[in-house]
C-alpha cells in the first residue's frame, strides 16, 4: 500500500487519469456480470410454468426488477461506448467523469432491481409481510455495504498503511549495515 501510495505521488495528471480509468473498467467488469446475470434470470422468468400463477402485485414487482435491471445494464455498460466515441480525442478526465455517474447510477438501479428481485420471489413463496420484512432486510444489508460504509470510511486513514509508511521511514533512516551472523 505504501509502495503504491508513492507511486501515485510521481504519477503525471495524464497517468492518474488512465489509472482511475482502468480502475473503473475493472469495478464496472464485476458489477457488469452480476447486472447481466440478474437481467437474463429476469428475461427468462415469464416463460417459466409458475409465472402465470403470479399476481398483479407480484408482476408490477417484476416489471420494475426488469425495467431496473434493464437501466442498470445500460448505464454500467455505457461507459464502453463513451470510451468508442470519445477515443484518441484526449477527453480522459471527461471520460472518467461521465464513466463515475454512470457507473453510480448503474449500481443503483442495480440495487433496485436485486432488492424487487427478492420481493418478488419471496412473496411468490412465502407470507406478504414475512416478504416484505426480507425484502427490507436485504435492502438494508445491500445499502449497508454499498453505501453506509463506504460514507463512513470516506475520510478514514488506513492504519496498515500509516504503518508501512513508517517502516518504510524508518528503514530509510537506517544504513545498510550487513549482519555478522
Amino acid at each position: 500500500m505504501a509502495a503504491e501510495k508513492r507511486r501515485m505521488k510521481n504519477e503525471s495528471e495524464k497517468q492518474r487519469w488512465d489509472r482511475n480509468f482502468a480502475d473503473l473498467l475493472q469495478e464496472l467488469r464485476v458489477a457488469q456480470t452480476g447486472v447481466q446475470i440478474l437481467f437474463a434470470f429476469l428475461l427468462t422468468l415469464p416463460f417459466s410454468n409458475g409465472f402465470p400463477k403470479v399476481t398483479e402485485f407480484q408482476k408490477d414487482t417484476y416489471v420494475l426488477a426488469l425495467i431496473t435491471a434493464a437501466f442498470a445494464t445500460a448505464m454500467i455498460i455505457s461507459p464502453v461506448a463513451f470510451h468508442r466515441a470519445l477515443f484518441r480525442q484526449g477527453r480522459k478526465p471527461e471520460l472518467v467523469r461521465y464513466a463515475h455517474r454512470m457507473a453510480t447510477g448503474g449500481l443503483a438501479f442495480m440495487l433496485v432491481s436485486m432488492v424487487s428481485s427478492v420481493l418478488l420471489i419471496t412473496d411468490y413463496l412465502l407470507d406478504f409481510w414475512i416478504a416484505v420484512l426480507l425484502t427490507a432486510v436485504t435492502g438494508a444489508y445491500f445499502l449497508t455495504f454499498w453505501a453506509a460504509i463506504p460514507f463512513a470510511r470516506r475520510n478514514w486513514l488506513d492504519e496498515d498503511a500509516e504503518e508501512e509508511d513508517e517502516d518504510f521511514a524508518d528503514e530509510a533512516a537506517e544504513p545498510n549495515v550487513p549482519s555478522k551472523a
